[in-house]
């Protein structure tokens, strides 16, 4: 009976075909890496399914496990992460699966919105807070991009962002709380 081998002999003896050793890897890792995969899920049902599913790619890929590149437990981990990426994008829709025509309403808008407060309130900013706006919420750049662009590092350009929605709440108003709610959602 194999009792107390450390990973290395256990991966040994798994990649040997030995379920006995999987099974001990599983009692010993399965609690960590289930913790891991709920995170990332969200769902516990799910959760227990890649569990099961990442131990079945363990077993089958063992011989790919090499203990001079790291721990057991951190190949694992990676197994793990890997399986449940793939399964959260099998899950969103990537086809477009309905018209999503132009909407084409002929009736005049009865409260046509006026951004030109808005457009003056970005004026207000510092030039560095204005060049993040522009460049993510109407150039389109993602932050990782217009960091880039701006020659910061990404944490402090994200800073900009924060700082140049929370001036223009207090210069907009009421009227920017759900345009402010909506950035805040996207940092």
């Amino acid at each position: 009976m194999i009792r107390n081998l450390d990973d290395i002999q256990l991966t040994k003896k798994v990649s040997e075909g030995d379920e006995r050793a999987l099974y001990q890897l599983y009692d010993k890792y399965s609690s960590a890496i289930y913790g891991v995969i709920l995170r990332m899920c969200r769902d516990e049902d799910q959760a227990k399914d890649l569990l099961q599913e990442t131990f079945v790619k363990i077993w089958k890929n063992i011989d790919g496990y090499d203990p001079k590149k790291g721990r057991f437990y951190t190949w694992a981990y990676r197994i793990a992460r890997n399986t449940v990426l793939n399964s959260i994008r099998k899950q969103k829709n990537l086809i477009q699966t309905e018209e999503l025509g132009v909407h084409t309403n002929t009736e005049a808008e009865e409260n046509p919105k006026d951004f030109t407060v808005l457009e003056g309130s970005l004026a207000q900013l510092e030039p560095h807070h204005q060049r993040a706006i522009t460049l993510v919420y109407y150039m389109g750049h993602t932050h990782h991009e217009a960091h880039k662009v701006m020659d910061v590092p990404l944490g402090t350009f994200k800073s900009y962002i924060r700082q140049a929605l929370k001036q223009l709440k207090t210069i907009y108003g009421r009227e920017l709380i759900l345009v402010w709610s909506f950035f805040e959602m996207m940092i």
